[in-house]
């Protein structure tokens, strides 16, 4: 009896002895808790104010309501008028953020937007300590920005970089920053997804976390279980204003290419192809001769840029830039701007339907956008009768002076202009309007409606169910546009 009793110990022991010892890391926070990891971790992390002068908008005696003489309201507006006029003087705004320490001489890292337009830049540190900040450099295209303190005999305690790329869709993460002026505040949550575009910017790809994220944790680190920056809080999805659950960070992989560049040169140099793209749909598949929709779409060659000097031309579909795959029209900004300026890279495209590569040697992306629609001058086609078209739910007719002035159509812009669409065709669905210029079939420049007409029998031979037109529509520049062949009418 005893010794049933003894084995029964011993097999209770070793269950027990099991589950303990197979008790997963990543469970470890649930039972001891995140204090000794947050009491590493919190001096690293600062708060950061700023102070910026604002010019109050005047009021201007157009801006009264015009009321009939002898108005009793006469006076009480006058005296309106006067007092505004007062308070126009300038005034003090400030805002609160947060950053992080990446180097015990001062560099600190925050968001752009945190001390965008400030004048005086204060970081605080977690024991209090305040510093003026200076600028280093900054980015507004990844929201990035460098400071700098002098902490004299102060040390400092700088945070560890870690690795987004190894970071999962639901590992443990700790946020730390100063919402709404509540310096050192923790928040804890997991990973909620990957590679997020929020459209802050071209080069979107933010880790989504439901770590409690609020105004002023900008600029804060996004740690995880290791002590390590993975990400910055950058921004939060908020219908109310407050915390909901979904807050956006930049992951570490990108912001510490910027900061390391802001730290050298002050500034960020990224690659430049000097192209306008646009997503490929599942409707314009057929027409570019793809069997998924994929790749970036070529609506402009920027002239005298990388690519027009490579041989890219309008209507080609990136598939894949430097032996990276282009599935998505996001992959490539970020792929063209992380190539270094003046390196040599293979750029294969699908052109009418077969693939070809071309060598281009990426430049520097211009730190002023450069006005896309820039094409040189093309003389009009003389021979052209100047007869107009019904096509495809259009009426089209050949540019001439006249339609050049009366639709306000750049002499460096050659096609066919839309004067006037059917109601409910497939066309003015998609945007097409009139004085819009339809100046090329796929990649080829279109110069006469039998030109037109002529592209699309040849559509209809080959099997195709759509066919893919470029659009010029004035300040917004050009863009394809795929419409179905059946919906060709004649009037």
């Amino acid at each position: 009896m005893l010794e049933n009793r003894v084995r029964l110990l011993q097999a209770v022991c070793l269950v027990f002895l099991f589950f303990w010892t197979a008790t997963p890391a990543s469970a470890a926070p649930l039972q001891q808790g995140f204090a000794d990891l947050v009491e590493r971790l919190q001096p690293s992390v600062v708060n950061i104010s700023t102070t910026q002068t604002v010019q109050q908008a005047r009021i201007r005696p157009q801006d009264l309501p015009q009321l009939p003489p002898g108005s009793p309201f006469e006076e009480f507006f006058r005296q309106y008028y006067e007092q505004g006029l007062g308070n126009s003087a300038p005034r003090k705004a400030t805002s609160l953020g947060s950053g992080f320490i990446i180097d015990e001489t001062g560099l600190i890292v925050t968001n752009n937007h945190v001390i965008d337009g400030a004048d005086i830049i204060t970081v605080t540190l977690a024991d209090k300590t305040p510093f003026k900040a200076t600028v280093v450099g900054r980015d507004s295209k990844t929201d990035l920005a460098l400071l700098r303190i002098k902490p004299g005999n102060k040390k400092l305690s700088a945070a560890r970089w870690g690795d987004s790329e190894y970071a999962r869709v639901g590992d443990w993460i700790l946020a730390i920053g100063n919402p709404f002026g509540l310096g050192g505040s923790v928040t804890q949550g997991i990973i909620s997804a990957r590679a997020r575009d929020i459209n802050a910017g071209p080069y979107d790809d933010f880790i989504q976390v439901d770590a409690a994220i609020n105004r002023g944790n900008s600029g804060g680190p996004l740690f995880n279980m290791e002590g390590e920056v993975i990400g910055i809080n950058t921004a939060i999805y908020s219908p109310t204003g407050g915390n909901v659950g979904i807050g956006f960070a930049m992951p570490s992989v990108m912001a510490r290419t910027v900061i390391e560049q802001l730290e050298k040169k002050g500034k960020v140099r990224r690659g430049w192809l000097g192209v306008k793209i646009q997503p490929v749909t599942e409707e314009m598949m057929d027409s570019l001769g793809l069997d998924a929709p994929r790749g970036a779409l070529v609506a402009e060659v920027t002239p005298d840029s990388p690519a027009e000097a490579a041989g890219l031309k309008d209507g080609d579909v990136i598939i894949n830039f430097g032996g990276q795959p282009i599935d998505k029209l996001r992959t490539l900004p970020r792929a063209v701007a992380e190539t270094p300026v003046g390196k040599k890279a293979n750029v294969v495209v699908l052109r009418e339907g077969a693939e070809k590569t071309f060598i281009v040697t990426v430049g520097e992306l211009p730190e002023e956008p450069q006005e896309e629609n820039t094409k040189k001058a093309t003389k009009e086609n003389p021979s052209d009768d100047g007869a107009s078209a019904a096509v495809l739910g259009m009426r089209l007719q050949p540019l001439d002076t006249a339609l050049r002035k009366q639709w306000s159509i750049p002499s460096d812009v050659a096609g066919l202009v839309v004067t006037s669409l059917v109601q409910g065709s497939e066309a003015a669905s998609k945007g097409i309007r009139a004085g819009n210029v339809l100046t090329a079939v796929a990649s080829t420049s279109l110069k006469s409606t039998e030109q037109l007409r002529e592209a699309l029998a040849k559509a209809r031979k080959d099997g195709r169910k759509s066919v893919l037109l470029r659009v010029y529509a004035g300040e917004a520049g050009s863009r394809f546009i795929a419409l179905r062949l059946q919906t060709d009418t004649a009037e």
